[in-house]
């Protein structure tokens, strides 16, 4: 059974914060820029503070999340992927423009995507 979480609680509220700051922190530090659509950005931001809560890390929340059998007590994503990942880092980024949650990408990728609007 799915895990609730209390998206007024002001546990979450601090966590989405954090998760925010984090984003900005990995903007900044790769070069990227949010991704052009609020809507998701908004939708992952919340997905990695409540994955954070819940299971300890910022599991990307497009990926699946199961207990990890080779440590009880502890989970991890079906596909490798904590925030930022491994696969946008490498290649979906730098091939792409964008990661696959959408809420990383590069300049340049968002500029051609406002400007097709």
């Amino acid at each position: 059974m799915m895990q609730q979480i209390d998206m007024n609680s002001p546990e979450f509220k601090a966590e989405l914060e954090k998760t925010w700051n984090f984003v900005h922190k990995v903007c900044e530090s790769k070069g990227w820029v949010l991704g052009p659509n609020d809507d998701v950005n908004e939708g992952v931001a919340m997905g990695l503070a409540r994955h954070r809560l819940l299971y300890g890390k910022r599991f990307c929340p497009c990926f699946m999340v199961e207990p990890d059998p080779d440590k009880p007590g502890k989970y991890r994503s079906t596909d490798g992927r904590i925030c930022p990942c491994k696969p946008a880092i490498e290649r979906e980024i730098p091939e792409d423009g964008i990661c696959h949650c959408q809420i990383f990408c590069t300049p340049e990728y968002k500029a051609q995507s406002q400007n097709q609007a």
